[in-house]
Formats: C-alpha cells, structure tokens, sequence
C-alpha cells in the first residue's frame, strides 16, 4: 500500500462514522435503535439483509477453498444461501415482520418468553450470544488477517482498528447506520468486486489464457466439479438447512431486517432481492478466486492468503485501497449488525431478568443500555478474535464452519419452527429438549468420537448430525408431549394471520413491560 491506498481507506473510516453521526438524529428510542422503528424501505433492507450476511472470511477462509477446490465454494456456500433465503422469503419473512407490528417487541428471541416460556428464552439467549462472540471475533480475526498482508500489522493492531471503528457508527446511529453504511458498503463492494474481475480476466489474456479455456488448465484440474473432498452431498444438505435457519433469523442479525420494513409483504420481497443478490453476486466475486492458482503461488497451506497476494500483484495503487475498503466493508457490514442484535437480546431478553432496575428503564434509560451493550459485545468478540488460530478454535474457516454452522442448528430450530402452525404441539420441552441434545451431540462428534475415529469425523457430519439430533428431537418430543395452550396458539395465530393491511410501525413499548415484574 502506498499514500494513495491509505487515502482510500482513511477516507472510507471517515464517511463510515460521517454515516453514523447522521444516523443519530434518527434514533429517538429503542425501537429506531434496533428495528430502525419499522419505516426501512424494503429494498435498503434487501441490501443490509444482503451485506450482513458477507465478511472477510470470504477472501480468507472460502478463498482458501475456491483456491484448493475450485466451484464447490460456491456450490456449497452462496449457493444454499440464495435457496434458503428464497425459500425463507415466504416461509419465515411475513412472520418475522409481525412480530414487532403484532407482538411489538423489539429483539427477535423477545417472544419466545410467550411461545414457550422464560427459561427457553433466557437459554436461547445466553448461548446465541456466546456464540456470537465467537462468530464476530472470527471476522475481526479474517479482516485482520488480509489487513496485515497489506500493510504488516499486527493481527491484535488491526482487530482493535476495525473494531474501534465499528463502535463508532454502530454504537451511535443503531440500525439505521447500520442499513445505511452496507448501502455504501454495496457500492464500493460492486466497484471493488468488478475491479478486481476484469483485472483477472486481462491478466489471464496475457497469459493466452480464454475465459472459458482457463478450466483445461493443469493448475484448475477437477476445480470445476461442484461437490469434492469433505464438501460432499450430505455438507451441501446439511449446509442449505443450516443456511435456511441462520440466514433467515437465526442467527438474530437478519431477523432484525425483517422486523425494520413497514410489512410483511415488504419484508418477503426485502428477502427475495436478497436471495437475487446472494445468486448472482458472488460469482463474481468468486471467479478470480478460481483462477487464482493460475496466478498465484498461496503461501500457507489452506490457501487462505492467495486472494489478497493476487490482489497486491494485479491491481494499482488507488483500485487496491479500493478493493481493501471492500474487504472492510464486508467484515464491518456484519459485525455492525450482530452487535446490534446482540445488544437487543441482552437489553430486552437478558437484562430485565437479571435486575428489577432494567425492568424498569424508560425508552431514554433503554437506549442507553442498548449503546453500552454494543460497546462491550464488540469489546468480547475482539477479545475472542484474539484467539483465533489457538489449539481451541484452530483456523478462521474452521471457526465459521465447523463452530457456528454446527451450532446453529440447535440454536434456531425453536426459535424458527415455533413461528409455524404445524410445530404448535411443540412446546417448552421440546425446545429445551432440541437445544440440550443438539449442543450434546455436538460437543460429542467434534470431541469424544472425533478422537476415537481414525481420521476424525468427517466435516459434513459434524456439522449436519447437531442439527438432525435438534430437528428431530423438536418434532418428536412435541407429537409425544404436547403443549399447545390457548396462551401459545393465539401467539402463533397472531404470527400466522394473513390480514396485514395496516402498514402502521408498532411501537414498542419500554422494558418494564416486557418481562414479568419478579425478581
């Protein structure tokens, strides 16, 4: 980097936390912070849904694939991801909306306190958040990583920059910055990302290189099967199902995008232009990534440094700040908008269980509890990030694959399900149930059995057999105890029911009336 590419990125930080101080004179209460008061227009959600769901761990960990494997990256990543977000579209957007214009709540696990009761809530709550420290501090970890092969830094020096900056714009101007900042985030995304494309494209030309004959070469050889070595069938099924749940709420971030349009029928086509963008996009940003062997020579063994060594040998000074401030953007993009969510579940679902005086906040009180929080969420996922590469978390992609993907199951399936009219029969015990044994079987594929198996289990049944073990469980304990009271059916009724002609924002109303007064 030189003088011209620091420019670029000094720049960006500028109009990111510029975006953020504007942000606040938009948010008066609680409900602007975290559900942007339910006035997002459904396309600016369409883009944040969109943008929360990248970060750096693309051109790190997935770059990595795409440069060992080829197209399975796609096949196996964005792909399932544009399917589940589609399927979503009809199936859990509508319902997710309601539950901020019917129920008036203002986190996504706020209602589950009512769907089931207050112990599945508090138990969905403090393990969503845990692993969310670890998700988010993957994805400091990651940009962290491409910041230092651009300018030598210390990996600490540049969690703690993009986290600092981070806190700024979020912290001040809740979603709404948030929504606004991947607005711009896109832009410099799609000039980065095409900047990038033909720079590959004229660099294999020169090498006498055609755009489809790339794939004859020895170097790509068997790079373009779709579904090789542990990214098998049993991976892409357990991944689109992982991908249906985590991409459409349960992972909490994009519930909020949902929750923020004016209806349910703007929050199904905020996700459709979502799944479009989830389609088409990443091909593009894809495309270098497997050529990226004919160019380059990755220095470490996961291949995870060849993206950012092709972007410094290709492109000049100016586009390369640009191509970084994309790095940025991603990695900011879905940091912003977990710390956001976080904060929602702890000041809505944690905080006024744990002390009468949160019960207690005003919308004044509450939202200064939100900002707080926010600041120590970012605070412990830089911690974590820290940690990344340690004999506990191992490698970035193994952190976001094998931890979160294998976590998510038993995490959302109550969550999710409990939206729908055919699990009504599921209740309370079904959703403890689902959780304790998905996160069991977890800790007993990844762990005990992995040690005793010659080889290790495979990467598609560690994450794919936590989220069978919750799925059936949930279904299963539901059908043989039953617990669909009046008090849970009129929930999922208000959910379900079709009349949204009231396009009106609900307002939410202060903590104290959010939780039973006990202490």
């Amino acid at each position: 980097m030189n003088g011209l590419d620091w420019a670029v990125l000094i720049g960006y930080f500028g109009v990111m936390i510029a975006i953020g101080v504007w942000s606040h004179k938009r948010v008066d209460n609680v409900s602007d912070f975290f559900t942007a008061g339910g006035k997002m227009p459904w396309w600016l959600s369409g883009i944040s849904h969109h943008m929360s769901g990248y970060s750096a761990v693309m051109f790190t960990g997935y770059a990595g694939i795409a440069y060992t494997y080829g197209i399975t990256s796609f096949v196996t990543w964005s792909f399932p991801i544009a399917l589940g977000i589609a399927i979503g579209s009809k199936l859990f957007a509508p319902r997710i909306n309601r539950l901020r214009s019917r129920l008036h709540v203002a986190s996504p696990l706020e209602y589950l306190k009512n769907r089931y009761d207050l112990k599945t809530q508090q138990a969905l709550a403090w393990s969503g958040m845990l692993l969310k420290i670890v998700d988010v501090g993957a994805k400091w970890a990651a940009i962290a990583t491409l910041l230092s092969v651009f300018t030598g830094i210390s990996l600490n020096q540049g969690i703690l920059i993009t986290g600092a900056i981070t806190a700024v714009y979020c912290t001040i101007g809740g979603l709404w910055a948030d929504a606004l900042t991947e607005l711009g985030q896109f832009v410099i995304q799609l000039l980065a990302g095409v900047a990038m494309f033909v720079a590959v494209v004229l660099k294999l030309n020169d090498k006498g290189i055609g755009f489809f004959g790339a794939w004859d070469e020895p170097a790509l050889q068997g790079h373009d099967k779709p579904l090789v070595g542990n990214y098998g069938t049993v991976f892409l099924l357990a991944f689109l199902f992982i991908k249906l749940f985590e991409y459409n709420g349960g992972m909490l971030n994009q519930a909020q995008r949902y929750m923020a349009t004016a209806t349910p029928k703007e929050a199904e086509r905020s996700a459709r232009l979502s799944a479009a963008l989830w389609l088409v996009w990443p091909v593009v940003l894809f495309f270098p990534m497997w050529m990226s062997p004919l160019l380059v020579t990755s220095q470490k063994p996961d291949g995870s440094d060849s993206y950012g060594l092709m972007t410094e040998q290709l492109l000049p000074h100016g586009l390369l700040g640009l191509v970084i401030v994309g790095f940025f953007s991603h990695t900011m993009a879905m940091c912003s908008s977990d710390a956001n969510a976080i904060a929602a579940v702890f000041t809505r679902d944690c905080a006024p269980v744990l002390s009468r005086r949160a019960r207690e906040w005003n919308q004044r009180s509450g939202l200064i509890a939100a900002r707080v929080t926010t600041v120590v969420f970012l605070g412990l996922s830089m911690a974590a990030a820290t940690q990344v590469n340690s004999p506990a978390f191992k490698d970035i992609i193994t952190v976001v694959i094998k931890w979160v993907a294998g976590l998510m199951g038993p995490m959302a399936i109550p969550m999710m399900l409990g939206l729908l009219r055919p699990f009504r029969r599921s209740g309370p015990t079904a959703a403890l149930t689902s959780w304790s044994m998905g996160l069991l079987a977890f800790w007993l594929v990844n762990y005990p059995i992995n040690w005793n198996v010659d080889g290790g289990v495979p990467l598609q049944y560690q994450v794919s057999v936590p989220l069978a073990v919750s799925l059936v469980l949930y279904i299963l304990v539901g059908f043989l105890k039953p617990e669909d009271t009046p008090e849970r059916l009129a929930i999922i009724d208000r959910i379900n029911t079709d009349d949204d002609s009231s396009g009106a924002a609900a307002t939410i109303p202060p903590q104290r009336d959010a939780v039973p007064a006990k202490d």
